[in-house]
């Protein structure tokens, strides 16, 4: 019972943000470009072109609480516009500088506590959730004759006021909690946690629970700016490349050589899932070597302090997000999981029949 319920919250934590996966990579590469010109001087800061350009690499990350209502509404069976506009309403210009001040704000004479909505995650899941016993109660009790506007109009009405007053101070704590117990871990001995979730990863990929670190890497940006979970998993994801490659060397078929290539290709750009549950998982040797690549890597990584300003899975299209302090280290980290996925993987005894069938 306990594990169907935690399948149930990692598939549901997937489902929400597979759909914005790419377009939230998008927006991470273009902000760790950003960030690169800036240090190398070709943008300044107070100049317009950087006003645009911030805009541009920032827009998602400050309204995706509008991204996560969108698609958490089809996960919870509300109206996926009516979650947009509970999701609107926490985004408000003028709510938001108010809360920016500390301005003392009640509403219908209940006071609502200073919470941060933009880059938010947890307030906007609990606001939808919420959304949809609040449209399932209006809809029993409005006759249908009214309920295609009333619905929506009652249901953002009590939503919005009860987001206000308790789910989003409720979510911003509990993040809160969640980004200062991991940081807390990392401070302890990053080498360890590298070592951990390096070497883990991978195999958390395979049954989806990586999706529930998402929301714990967003938590990490919104309040400190950076994160350091991402560059952990760097070195796992290239140690999947090499120990596919090692395969390729290995198989005899020609096709069969062809489509592991390509899957490493895949893994070197940062989708790692054919190397993966195409070649290295099949053959289950590879994944031993995929773990040992990952942890090494990633207890390396502890050494470097790299860290990502964004949200972007490590690979090779995503390395500007991975720029600034501990860059080239995390790099060498990469190629410390690479080199060792490779070289593991080509001492092994194989037996390649299960992937050239």
């Amino acid at each position: 019972m306990r594990n169907s319920v935690l399948n149930r919250i990692i598939a549901a934590i997937s489902a929400i943000f597979m759909p914005i996966i790419n377009i939230m990579t998008a927006a991470g590469i273009t902000k760790g470009f950003l960030a690169l010109f800036v240090s190398l001087g070709w943008i300044a800061q107070d100049s317009g072109t950087y006003l645009i350009c911030n805009a541009i690499a920032d827009a998602f990350f400050y309204f995706l609480p509008v991204f996560i209502a969108f698609t958490a509404a089809e996960q919870f069976k509300c109206d996926k516009f009516t979650a947009v506009v509970v999701a609107g309403v926490l985004l408000y210009p003028q709510l938001t500088q108010a809360f920016d001040a500390a301005q003392k704000i009640n509403f219908a004479g209940i006071p609502v506590t200073k919470a941060t909505y933009p880059s938010s995650v947890l307030p906007i899941l609990m606001a939808v959730g919420f959304l949809h016993f609040t449209e399932r109660f209006w809809k029993r009790v409005i006759p249908e004759i009214i309920s295609g506007f009333l619905v929506p109009l009652l249901s953002i009405i009590v939503t919005s006021m009860v987001t206000l007053t308790l789910f989003g101070p409720m979510g911003t704590w509990f993040g809160d909690i969640l980004a200062s117990g991991y940081t807390y871990v990392y401070d302890w001995n990053p080498y360890v946690s590298g070592f951990f979730l390096g070497g883990l990863i991978q195999i958390m990929v395979i049954f989806g629970f990586h999706w529930s670190l998402v929301p714990i890497v967003m938590l990490n940006i919104a309040l400190y700016g950076e994160d350091t979970i991402l560059p952990f998993i760097g070195a796992a994801a290239m140690a999947q490349g090499g120990a596919a490659l090692a395969v390729a060397f290995r198989v005899q078929d020609s096709a069969c050589k062809s489509r592991i290539l390509s899957a490493v290709i895949s893994a070197v750009f940062g989708v790692t899932e054919p190397a993966m549950f195409g070649v290295n998982l099949p053959l289950k040797k590879p994944m031993a070597a995929v773990c040992a690549g990952g942890a090494i890597g990633g207890a390396l990584t502890g050494f470097t302090g790299a860290h990502a300003i964004a949200f972007a899975f490590p690979g090779l299209p995503t390395l500007p997000v991975y720029f600034g302090d501990g860059f080239w280290g995390f790099l060498g980290t990469c190629v410390v999981g690479f080199v060792l996925g490779f070289a593991l993987t080509m001492f092994m005894k194989l037996d390649t029949t299960p992937i050239e069938k």
